[in-house]
């Protein structure tokens, strides 16, 4: 069975087993998108409203940031992969609970498991908090915020594998305040040395 099989796999579990509230309210499952044998492996947070009527993460106007900003690191969707903390929409894109980060993420680690990238760039604080809380929510409360970690390199141990985790601003936040546009530029610039090197 090759990578794709094996996600296809995952996505059959989600619609079959994952009960969730979340899965009523929203219009589709939104599993993820982008190049399954990727080094690179893109977390973001929930889906929105347009990534909730396509069925497909980054599709809206923060997927348009993201792809800007990937070509100043020199990727581009063909390389790497891409999947959200919550497989379904919250209403008006609210803010995931920490009981729905751990219903939804078994499925993510799962993706991770079988991609096996090299690299996770986490996009905003519930991605971030995650994965550098070593993948758990109860981990979460002892990590500091985007503000406080985003731009730099951390290294994680996934099941015996070390990966490392770049932390960075959500595209969206740019949407809200255009003050972190030159931020975020400069974290993808410093993404850009730190693939040179793996």
């Amino acid at each position: 069975m090759d990578k794709k099989e094996e996600l296809d796999l995952v996505r059959k579990k989600i619609e079959v087993e994952l009960d969730c509230p979340l899965k009523k309210s929203a219009t589709n499952l939104v599993f993820a998108k982008g190049n399954c044998d990727a080094k690179v492996f893109i977390i973001g947070e929930a889906p929105g409203k347009n990534e909730d009527l396509q069925g497909v993460p980054f599709v809206g106007k923060a997927g348009q940031n993201l792809n800007e900003y990937l070509k100043i690191a020199g990727l581009d969707l063909d390389v790497v992969y891409i999947a959200n903390i919550l497989k379904y929409r919250p209403p008006q894109n609210r803010n995931p609970t920490n009981e729905e980060i751990a219903k939804h993420t078994p499925y993510l680690i799962e993706q991770i498991k079988i991609v096996k990238p090299k690299i996770l760039i986490t996009l905003g604080n519930f991605s971030s908090k995650f994965v550098l809380g070593k993948f758990s929510v109860e981990g979460m409360d002892s990590v500091e915020g985007i503000t406080k970690i985003h731009g730099k390199r951390h290294e994680v141990d996934f099941f015996g594998q070390k990966i490392i985790v770049y932390p960075i601003y959500h595209p969206a936040a740019v949407i809200y305040n255009r003050k972190l546009v030159e931020q975020i530029k400069q974290d993808f610039v410093k993404l850009s040395d730190i693939l040179k090197c793996e």
